[in-house]
C-alpha cells in the first residue's frame, strides 16, 4: 500500500512588519533631523519637506517620496546605515537613499554615476538640487558661500545630465 500522507508544508516565513507609511517616514525624518539647521539657520526639516514636495510635483512614487524625506539621514549621521538596512521600507527606497548619500572623499563623478544607476534616485536628487539651488534660499548666504554652492550644484546638475 502506497503512503498517501501529504508532504508537510514548508514552514511559514516570519511575518514582515508593515511598511512605514509616508506620514510615519516624514515624522521619523523630522525627529531624526530635529536638532539640525540648514546653512541659513532654518530648521532642516523645511529642506526635507521641500525636497519631498518637489518629488511629488515631479510625479514621484511613494517610494521616491519616502527616499526624499530620508535622503540626508544617513549622510548626516542621524540614522545609521544598519538602521536603514533593517527599516520597514521597500528595498527600492533604501537603494535610493543610499544612492543619494554622498560618501566622504567620494569624487562627484562616482556619486553621480551611482545616482544615475539607481532606479528612482535621479528624481530625488533633482528635487534636492532644485531646493538647494533656489535663489531665494541662497540669497541669505554670504557671497562666497553662495558662489561656492552655486558652482557645486551646477557641476552636479551637469554630471547628472538634462532633467
Amino acid at each position: 500500500m502506497a503512503d498517501t500522507t501529504p508532504d508537510p508544508l514548508p514552514p511559514t516565513p516570519p511575518a514582515r512588519p508593515p511598511l512605514l507609511s509616508l506620514a510615519e517616514v516624514a515624522a521619523l525624518a523630522r525627529r531624526a533631523h530635529a536638532d539640525q539647521t540648514d546653512k541659513a539657520g532654518r530648521p532642516y526639516a523645511e529642506h526635507l519637506a521641500a525636497v519631498a514636495a518637489g518629488v511629488r510635483e515631479r510625479g514621484g512614487s511613494d517610494e521616491q517620496l519616502a527616499a526624499a524625506w530620508l535622503h540626508d539621514a544617513v549622510e548626516d549621521g542621524v540614522l545609521a546605515p544598519e538602521w536603514l538596512a533593517g527599516a520597514a521600507l521597500t528595498e527600492a527606497t533604501k537603494a535610493m537613499i543610499m544612492a543619494v548619500t554622498k560618501r566622504a572623499g567620494e569624487p562627484a563623478e562616482e556619486y553621480a554615476a551611482r545616482i544615475l544607476a539607481t532606479p528612482g534616485a535621479l528624481l530625488v536628487k533633482e528635487s534636492d538640487l532644485a531646493h538647494n539651488a533656489d535663489p531665494a534660499r541662497l540669497a541669505v548666504l554670504d557671497a562666497a558661500t553662495r558662489a561656492r554652492l552655486t558652482a557645486k550644484y551646477a557641476r552636479m546638475r551637469a554630471l547628472l545630465g538634462p532633467a
